[in-house]
């Protein structure tokens, strides 16, 4: 079954964003704290507010258009909330069931880029075009953030603490 366009927007907005995100942002608190409890935190965090605030800057960029109808709109709003909220909180399942913090968060790297292939794939797929370069380019935006976050959380772990 194919969603429509409202749908997809939302989805694959909010499915994307809870990916690099939320990977960031662990990534980052892991290696500046080395503290679950401040990566659970983090992630509860970027789920709450973060899934509100992209759902209001879709519901507000499709407004914007003014080609949608308020049906559209809300949809679009309404499936960014709850795939980014959603998607965001099937990384805290790593940190609760791992006891190594580290393993946890590599765990997560696995599962998010597994999540961002498959939905490149797709999206590849649906538009009739080689699947390797749009899984390249989004993996690798993923991981140049995945990078600058480890570095930034060592930066700040070596710098304030």
């Amino acid at each position: 079954m194919a969603l429509n366009h409202s749908l997809r927007i939302g989805f694959s907005f909010g499915l994307t964003s809870g990916i690099i995100t939320t990977l960031g942002l662990m990534v980052g608190l892991s290696s500046g704290t080395h503290s679950k409890l401040a990566v659970i935190g983090g992630i509860l965090t970027i789920a709450i507010a973060d899934s509100f605030s992209d759902a209001m800057g879709i519901h507000i960029s499709e407004e914007s258009e003014n080609v949608h109808t308020t049906k559209e709109i809300w949809e679009s709003t309404l499936a960014t909330f709850f795939s980014k909220f959603l998607f965001a909180l099937t990384f805290i399942i790593p940190v609760l069931f791992f006891k190594d913090l580290t393993i946890a968060v590599i765990i997560s790297v696995i599962w998010g880029l597994s999540l961002l292939s498959a939905l490149s794939f797709i999206m590849a797929k649906q538009h009739k075009t080689k699947p390797w370069k749009p899984v390249l380019e989004h993996l690798s935006i993923a991981v140049i953030v995945i990078v600058i976050t480890h570095y930034v959380g060592c930066w700040i772990s070596t710098t304030f603490c």
